[in-house]
């Protein structure tokens, strides 16, 4: 079992910047990646970033070259750093961490709200 708590977040105008971070506790060395989905008021959840305990990321394209998604495997804790927002990002912000290869479970926080005002 993997458990996350998530910080950060808030209300900030466009343009501006806010950083979400995670820490996960638990069977932690079961975690093979980590990362940020959001969901916004009637739609469904989407994967914003992630990045494999390797380094390697993704990101979606609607956030490339604004977000940053890091993670400090020491700490077994993960950060988003959001910059430029727009209105478009107001959503539920989720931290997931997957864990397994071959059957993958998928462990969520408990959600953080972000709203960029115009």
């Amino acid at each position: 079992q993997v458990q996350l708590v998530e910080s950060g977040g808030g209300l900030v105008q466009a343009g501006g910047s806010l950083r979400l971070s995670c820490a996960a506790s638990g069977d932690i060395f079961s975690i093979t990646a980590m990362g940020w989905y959001r969901q916004a008021p009637g739609k469904q959840r989407e994967l914003v970033a992630s990045i494999t305990r390797g380094g390697s990321t993704n990101y979606a394209d609607s956030v490339k070259g604004r977000f940053t998604i890091s993670r400090d495997n020491a700490k077994s804790t993960v950060a988003l750093q959001m910059n430029s927002l727009k209105p478009e990002d107001t959503a539920v912000y989720y931290c997931n961490a997957k864990e397994g290869i071959r059957t993958i479970t998928n462990y969520w926080g408990q959600g953080t709200q972000v709203t960029v005002s115009s």
